[in-house]
């Protein structure tokens, strides 16, 4: 749901082949432990196989205020998996006659700019051209706050169109916000009742709802950011992601979800096909993300200071879910050892540096750094002896001293080398490398 910042971009990719051999669960308990000893994700993790679940596994706490544990049945805010719950539910409405994919939303929301020409298909494939709601500055300033429809819709309409419909693809978390409002219109139902009705109670998914204020006696896990140490993060209030980053679940909800979606138990064969064309990299409510030689279908999802990740491999039949609520580290490589334990690839078990570093000499990397071949200004700050980074306009992180003068932001992969002398900063980020200087 929260929005995928240039300097915080992390995608879920995952690399190079063979069957599916004996499931190596010995190995990935120890990879959990030695992330579980260095404090490095808190969360949960399933797999499923042929529809059974073979694998589960809970790090950390759900809630540090009350030093509750996390289980197996604690509670996640999922984050724009909730898209794929609201692509299913708008084919229920294609199937019912309430709605048609070619059908414009000019009837809905005549004061959007193109609402003639932006059909429900370009809302679901986010090629509609309507801006995302989320990217802009603003945002932060009410995203705790309730809203209504009709003022969601008025932010919408204010933040304008950034394309013309149809002619590409741009991530857009208004594309689901206004699908939600259509979806009630449509069913005369809440989102909520429509998610039960249609989904959940079907499929006996008794932890998987519309969330709202975290209940911690419902076992509703909070979220947490690592700055040195876990530091709860604000909470979306959930009146406005709703059907576009709104829905709770656990791992072991979600892949029987999976598992019934493209299992045929939830639409049809050729809705499921819709769902799963990729074009300009999106499609209806699903991603497409490779694994050696195989490929998987699924969705990421981002909120406060969750993250959480789904993906089905026709390949055995694999279902797989991550959710998280606090992680130091590059969550990618937790999906990597998932699947590297399922399919019998070799993976490595992670390990940790640290460096010491005096706070004293940290004022030495304080300042304000430009690029000529970075579009952002990133400032860097010094709180409670942790150095921060900054983006323009993009919220702060923290950086690990990794070695003398080098720096490391691990769950976006960024590493920064300082040379304090030159008022010099090099910074890489998956492959990508850029000079920047102190101004």
């Amino acid at each position: 749901m929260r929005t995928i910042y240039v300097v915080l971009a992390f995608f879920w990719v995952f690399i190079s082949c063979s069957t599916a051999q004996e499931f190596d669960k010995t190995k990935l308990d120890q990879y959990f432990d030695v992330l579980e000893a260095n404090d490095k994700f808190m969360g949960s993790v399933a797999i499923s196989k042929g529809g059974e679940l073979m694998y589960t596994r809970s790090l950390g706490y759900c809630d540090l205020s009350t030093e509750t544990v996390a289980e197996a049945s604690s509670i996640f805010r999922i984050g724009s998996i909730s898209k794929t719950f609201s692509t299913v539910l708008t084919f229920k409405a294609v199937s019912e006659g309430k709605l048609n994919l070619d059908q414009t939303i000019d009837r809905y929301f005549p004061k959007i700019t193109n609402s003639d020409s932006i059909s429900i298909k370009h809302l679901l494939g986010h090629r509609s051209g309507i801006h995302n709601f989320t990217n802009d500055e603003a945002y932060m300033t009410y995203n705790t706050s309730p809203q209504t429809e009709e003022q969601m819709v008025d932010i919408i309409v204010k933040a304008g169109n950034d394309f013309e419909p149809g002619s590409k693809a741009e991530y857009s978390n208004s594309n689901f916000v206004l699908l939600t409002y259509i979806l009630e219109k449509s069913f005369g139902k809440s989102y909520g009742q429509l998610l039960e009705e249609y989904i959940a109670q079907p499929l006996g998914l008794s932890n998987t709802y519309v969330g709202g204020v975290i209940d911690i006696a419902r076992n509703e896990c909070s979220s947490y950011k690592h700055n040195g140490t876990w530091k709860k993060e604000t909470d979306t209030d959930m009146s406005i992601p709703v059907g576009a980053g709104a829905v709770v679940s656990t791992p072991t909800d979600i892949v029987k979800f999976s598992d019934a979606l493209f299992g045929g138990k939830l639409i049809t064969q050729e809705q499921l096909e819709m769902m799963e064309t990729i074009q300009d990299g999106y499609g209806l409510g699903l991603f497409r993300f490779p694994f050696h030689e195989r490929i998987s279908y699924g969705h990421t999802g981002g909120i406060d200071g969750f993250s959480s990740l789904f993906g089905y491999l026709p390949d055995g039949k694999v279902s797989f879910a991550m959710t998280s609520n606090g992680f130091n580290m590059n969550t990618n490589d937790i999906a990597i050892a998932l699947l590297s334990a399922v399919y019998n690839k070799p993976f490595e078990m992670p390990v940790f540096n640290s460096y010491s570093v005096d706070p004293a000499t940290l004022e030495q990397y304080v300042g304000s750094y430009t690029s000529s071949s970075f579009p952002l200004k990133i400032n860097i700050t010094k709180e409670d002896n942790q150095l921060m980074g900054q983006a323009t306009g993009q919220p702060s992180f923290p950086l690990e001293a990794t070695a003398e003068h080098q720096f490391e932001f691990s769950p976006a992969g960024i590493v920064m080398k300082f040379n304090p002398e030159e008022n010099k900063m090099a910074f890489e980020q998956r492959g990508a490398n850029f000079t920047f200087t102190r101004e």
